[in-house]
């Protein structure tokens, strides 16, 4: 697992948004052109060989540019200059287009699928358990060691578990293997290759690619462009940015930074979880106990959404149709200051998707993830230590905040409901990882979830394990629940049902 680690993939993939972010406050179209095609040679120099040449280095680079600048990768059969559709990109108003998630082909290294192997581990023991637990007699002994014939073997694993030295290794392609909807196949290379139509954009392919050949498209360049021209832009941040930029960084130290780039103003998203929480428990006691609704399935992670919408469109009653938290900040935000842009800032890729909807696109102008944004405080060369802003953001209740790690939608669900509705029972299941959350919802499809509050996180941990994170898991949650903790209010009043957001 390589969450948190701060390895050559990260650096680089760090570096480059860095420099888009440079290029976007630079704001300087005469040289936009040169200064792009300049980044490529700037991150892999003579003495530096991220891969097998420098030139293939660069050319990995060069599609990673492409993406951070909101860009699609370049076709293989045809000559595409790196920096053609530059020009339409150049505007603050550039959104993502579809797909999201891309591999780059000439980073990836065609792992296989799956399949064992023997390694140097083998001690050609007398039992060999191996060849006799094989089903399929795919096992001999060849030059006193074992060795598995491929065309026999039926990748069951029998083998390994039989093996008494853990001599036999099983391969597996760590994309595939992290994608919970089936979504990475191979192409005609043995490439890997994302299928669109399943894809819902989580990102755990990207994070768990060892040779940064997969990546998503960012609007950095876009959103450091509007903040070098003096637009109104306001940020709203995820309560799971707590520790994301440093161990001692507090809301002050961020809200500081961020008015330092040039945001006018920075809100907590933990508001629009509180207004949800309130609305949901209503919406679960009115509709669920009431024998309405079967159950009922929370709506604010995307890539759980994005797969009951497209796995089980039967069950696309049951989802709730409340604001999620992005949004509903986004639509408080605006209703205070009309003029402005808002920019969401959070661990998540697979928000740039539920940002992409028309239903979304007036309410939230920019996604950018808190790897991201620490990119942009680095072409500024803003050290958050430095900064300290009078007040902290908007004053959220621990149960918003509490959104941000797996199981606190769920829970701040349920503690509304004891609080609004005392000796309401109030039944509680949650799934984290698309796999489980799959599972979970095959068997409320099947009736044995009934009279359930279903949690949905595509991120095995929640939001705090999203792809946009910069460290480990587990500090990330010891963050969080210290913040929940300290929050001056435990769950928000039952009259924040009367906010008028729709």
């Amino acid at each position: 697992m390589m969450r948190g680690l701060q390895t050559t993939v990260r650096m680089i993939r760090r570096r480059v948004f860095t420099e888009v972010a440079k290029l976007g406050f630079k704001a300087n179209a005469e040289t936009l052109i040169d200064d792009m095609e300049a980044i490529p040679y700037e991150i892999v120099t003579e003495d530096q060989d991220y891969r097998d040449s420098r030139y293939r280095a660069r050319a990995v680079v060069r599609e990673r540019l492409r993406l951070a600048m909101g860009l699609s990768l370049r076709p293989e059969n045809k000559p595409v200059h790196l920096t053609q559709g530059v020009e339409a990109s150049n505007i603050s108003e550039k959104y993502y287009e579809p797909p999201l998630m891309q591999v780059i082909p000439s980073a990836c290294e065609a792992c296989e699928e799956r399949g064992y192997e023997v390694s140097n581990m083998c001690k050609g023991c007398l039992a060999h358990p191996c060849q006799e637990v094989c089903p399929k007699g795919a096992i001999s002994m060849v030059d006193g060691k074992s060795y598995i014939d491929q065309t026999k073997c039926i990748k069951c694993g029998k083998c390994k578990s039989a093996c008494p030295y853990d001599a036999i290794a099983k391969k597996e392609r760590p994309c595939k293997n992290a994608c919970g909807v089936g979504a990475i196949v191979s192409d005609k290379m043995g490439r890997a290759y994302i299928d669109p139509d399943k894809c819902v954009s989580c990102g755990m392919c990207m994070v768990s690619c060892p040779f940064g050949a997969i990546s998503d498209k960012s609007q950095i360049f876009q959103l450091a462009r509007a903040l070098s021209e003096g637009e109104e832009i306001v940020a709203e941040i995820a309560p799971a940015f707590v520790g994301q930029f440093g161990e001692n960084i507090t809301a002050r130290n961020i809200k500081a930074a961020l008015q330092e780039m040039g945001f006018s103003e920075a809100y907590e998203v933990a508001l629009g979880a509180d207004i949800g929480a309130v609305a949901e428990a209503h919406h679960y006691v009115n509709k669920v106990v009431s024998g309405e609704l079967p159950f009922l399935l929370t709506s604010c992670c995307p890539s759980w959404a994005m797969l009951a919408k497209k796995q089980f469109p039967d069950l696309i009653d049951q989802i709730s149709q409340e604001l999620t938290p992005m949004v509903a900040t986004a639509r408080t935000i605006k209703q205070e200051h009309p003029n402005a842009k808002v920019v969401f800032i959070g661990p998540c890729a697979a928000k740039k998707l539920e940002a992409s909807r028309r239903t979304v696109r007036s309410d939230v102008d920019f996604v950018v993830t808190f790897e991201e944004l620490q990119a942009m405080f680095d072409a500024k060369g803003i050290d958050l230590t430095k900064y300290e802003a009078e007040s902290s953001f908007h004053d959220a209740t621990g149960a918003g905040r509490g959104y941000a790690c797996a199981g606190g939608v769920a829970a701040a669900i349920e503690e509304c409901i004891k609080e609004y509705y005392p000796g309401v029972d109030v039944n509680i299941e949650h799934a984290e990882g698309l796999a489980e959350c799959r599972k979970t919802l095959l068997l409320a499809k099947a009736g044995k979830m009934n009279g359930c509050l279903i949690e949905g996180m595509g991120c095995p941990g929640g939001c705090v394990a999203g792809a946009g994170t910069n460290i480990p898991i587990p500090q990330a949650k010891k963050d969080v629940a210290t913040y929940v903790k300290n929050s001056t209010k435990s769950i928000p009043p039952k009259e924040l049902e009367n906010i008028e957001l729709k």
